[in-house]
């Protein structure tokens, strides 16, 4: 097939075809042009750092800041693709350097003097540059995409839970018909998960670091070159300068151990977020959940009644995969053989893949969510098929009451038979029970048993 390779039916991963759209906000996070211009940056700010440094016999002056300063800001697709083509095919002034981060150091020089071409990335290693892009990129990514997307998942389930406090639903232990709650409840349990998890991942995120120490970490190449400044402390301010914590002690590269925390952390997002689209699932095909209608939309090609589940299925989907990318990845970034070996640098270009699956989920979550409507009625009348559901308050009200074989007794009457309301009733009507109590037992429909669940649904904040 002669299909041309920016054509998304040429994209090998539906994250660059089918969901494309979907994706589209990590683009400025996540692509190869991202990287490139967070290592335009890192060097850039680096040099004026080292410009603004008493200690450091460069100067420069107001034009040559503007300058820096234009290319760090206003970095394009332009320069972007120059980078790329530096290290691609050379220049007229540079041969190709097959070499990612020293063409971005000849894209600097080409927006310098040469009198500064030797401090642009001075006693610098490649890793000191692409921990701290890298990292920009993700909290990036995180705070700006995923986190926006997590929240609307949040919000709605906050809205269904006010919406749903007083639905009374049945629920299942185990599978089978079990003491009832709300429908709104148990949206308000999983937006109290989905907020603690957040939790994680915001501080995950906050504590992203970064290390600036030379090629085993010694600051060797620094101090030989210039031995009054104090560099440690100098890498220390310009780290932080990037809004990222410094990694004193590292060898040429970072450790990665707050990569793997952030990774976990979005794991236990995602661990809420398919539980819930698996209950999603579950409520949408016993018809507890209808589904507003598309009708434009298929929905299987042969039986044109159908309205499936599909964006909780779809979110499924991605947030396993996503799972099993996040896990790798935590894996592999905390290893390196001695003080450096290359093969973590092809895996961390796929931390933007996990990211993106993440998105998926999170904005198909989102809008299975958006459609689903609550069928009280589907709720109820399973709960009125269920009056065995019943025979717990009824023990326990007989507990309360000095009976010590109300367990027992009720077991016997219950348990693999199939009961009706009038069972527990005659229970009820014989036990020695004050009047008061036993008339509010006769009165309990299964309905009525869903104890402080509107009150709880009410809890969570909106």
């Amino acid at each position: 097939m002669d299909i041309p390779r920016d054509d998304p039916l040429a994209a090998l991963s539906p994250l660059d075809g089918r969901y494309a759209d979907r994706t589209a906000p990590l683009v400025d996070h996540a692509s190869e042009a991202a990287l490139v211009r967070e290592r335009v940056r890192v060097e850039g700010r680096y040099l004026l750092a080292l410009g603004g440094h008493p200690d450091v016999p460069v100067d420069l002056d107001d034009a040559e800041r503007e300058e820096i300063e234009r290319l760090v800001g206003e970095f394009d697709a332009d320069d972007a693709r120059l980078a790329k083509r530096i290290e691609t095919e050379g220049t007229e002034r540079y041969p190709a350097t097959n070499h990612d981060v020293k063409a971005v150091e000849y894209l600097v020089r080409e927006h310098t003097p040469e009198r500064l071409h030797p401090w642009i990335h001075f006693g610098l290693t490649s890793e000191d540059v692409n921990n701290l892009a890298r990292r920009r990129l993700v909290r990036g990514a995180v705070t700006e995409v995923l986190r926006p997307a997590l929240g609307e998942v949040r919000d709605r389930l906050v809205e269904l839970a006010h919406e749903g406090r007083d639905l009374p639903m049945l629920a299942r232990t185990h599978g089978q018909p079990a003491t009832p709650t709300t429908f709104g409840r148990e949206m308000a349990v999983y937006a109290s998960r989905l907020g603690r998890t957040l939790g994680r991942v915001e501080r995950a995120t906050a504590g992203l670091s970064g290390k600036l120490a030379g090629a085993s970490g010694t600051y060797a190449a620094h101090h030989v070159a210039l031995p009054s400044v104090d560099w440690p402390a100098f890498a220390a301010a310009f780290v932080g300068s990037l809004g990222l914590e410094h990694e004193p002690l590292t060898t040429q590269v970072h450790p990665g151990d707050d990569l793997a925390r952030l990774f976990d952390a979005l794991r236990g997002v995602n661990g809420v977020l398919l539980d819930l689209d698996r209950d999603a699932w579950a409520y949408a095909s016993r018809r507890y959940l209808g589904q507003r209608s598309d009708a434009a939309e298929t929905g299987s090609s042969t039986m044109p009644h159908k309205v499936n589940p599909i964006d909780f299925e779809n979110a499924e989907g991605n947030l396993s995969k996503a799972d099993a990318d996040l896990a790798f990845l935590g894996d592999y970034v905390v290893t390196s053989r001695l003080q450096r070996d290359l093969s973590d640098s092809t895996v961390k270009r796929n931390v933007g893949a996990a990211l993106a699956h993440c998105l998926v989920g999170y904005t198909k979550t989102a809008a299975g969510l958006s459609t689903v409507v609550p069928n009280e009625a589907a709720m109820r009348a399973d709960l009125d098929d269920e009056p065995a559901v019943l025979a717990e308050a009824v023990q326990t009200v007989l507990r309360s009451a000095g009976h010590g074989d109300a367990y027992e007794r009720v077991k016997a009457a219950t348990r693999g038979r199939e009961v009706a309301v009038e069972d527990l009733r005659d229970i009820v009507r014989e036990a020695d029970l004050p009047e008061a109590t036993r008339e509010r037992l006769l009165a309990m429909e299964p309905a009525d048993y869903v104890g402080l669940a509107p009150q709880l649904a009410g809890s969570v904040e909106r």
